[in-house]
């Protein structure tokens, strides 16, 4: 198998325990990739939704087990709970099956920078002032999950692409985007407060890699809908990774690169 080779790795929001959660493609981007470190930026089980019903599909054991494998073999993964998962905040600073939790970490990429990990919710003033209306807007979001389930299904049948209708109206609803907007703001604030040279969070299942004047926001996205990370490449560049688009692409890239050379950043195992 051809795995891409990164510095670091960031994923967030994967939400194993929602029937939403795309754990296929999950596990399909861990089966491929490998890195130094890997950080799990929180809401990655969701216990929110496990407490209304249990659903843990066997896939979510895969899952699970290959991150346990990582952390053996020498990856160093370091979970940073959200609110999603919070009960595993009481246990900051513990280190279960190899995994690290910490309420946020410090990174250092190759080039020097320095970037503040944490999920983002203590930016968000519903999550943090009004908890149950942080619940009425998480079940809503489900609905709007389920809907878009079936939407798909019948655009699947029809050979036409996923489309997302929750992104859709996070790009079109004008609060939706000036909630967004605060967010970024909020937690670029507490980079720069901090001397970060960037921040990288999950929590709104938005996707992002921007600049903020001198401060790198990087958001990882989510495993819901979008199949984002983030990657640190070997020289300290953070890039975005759209998975379900570009797994294809880069796999054809990398195995055309192993053809060539035994160097690189292309590890090929049995």
């Amino acid at each position: 198998m051809t795995r891409l080779d990164y510095q670091a790795i960031w994923i967030s929001d994967t939400h194993l325990g929602l029937k939403e959660a795309r754990s296929e493609s999950l596990l399909d981007f861990l089966r491929h990739t490998q890195c130094r470190k890997l950080y799990l930026v929180g809401d990655i089980i969701d216990v929110w939704k496990m407490r209304s019903g249990l659903y843990w599909p066997a896939i979510n054991n895969e899952i699970v087990r290959t991150i346990m494998r990582m952390a053996r073999e020498g990856t160093e993964v370091i979970y940073v709970p959200g609110n999603h998962d919070e009960v595993f905040r009481d246990y900051l600073g513990l280190f279960f099956g190899g995994i690290r939790i910490e309420s946020e970490v410090e990174h250092q990429a190759a080039d020097g920078k320095r970037y503040l990990i944490l999920h983002g919710d203590e930016f968000d003033c519903v999550v943090m002032h009004n908890k149950w209306l942080a619940h009425i807007g998480s079940s809503a979001y489900d609905m709007l999950l389920w809907c878009n389930r079936w939407f798909n299904l019948v655009r699947r049948r029809l050979g036409m692409s996923y489309w997302s209708l929750s992104a859709y109206l996070k790009n079109k609803v004008k609060e939706a985007v000036k909630y967004i907007g605060n967010y970024e703001q909020a937690v670029v604030r507490a980079a720069r407060e901090r001397n970060m040279d960037g921040v990288i969070c999950g929590h709104i299942h938005q996707a992002a890699l921007t600049q903020f004047e001198e401060i790198t926001y990087a958001n990882c996205g989510d495993w819901v809908e979008s199949c984002t990370a983030l990657a640190e490449e070997a020289d300290g560049t953070i890039r975005l990774i759209h998975w379900a688009h570009e797994s294809v692409l880069l796999l054809d890239e990398v195995n055309r690169y192993a053809d060539c050379t035994d160097n690189g950043r292309v590890v090929t195992t049995g």
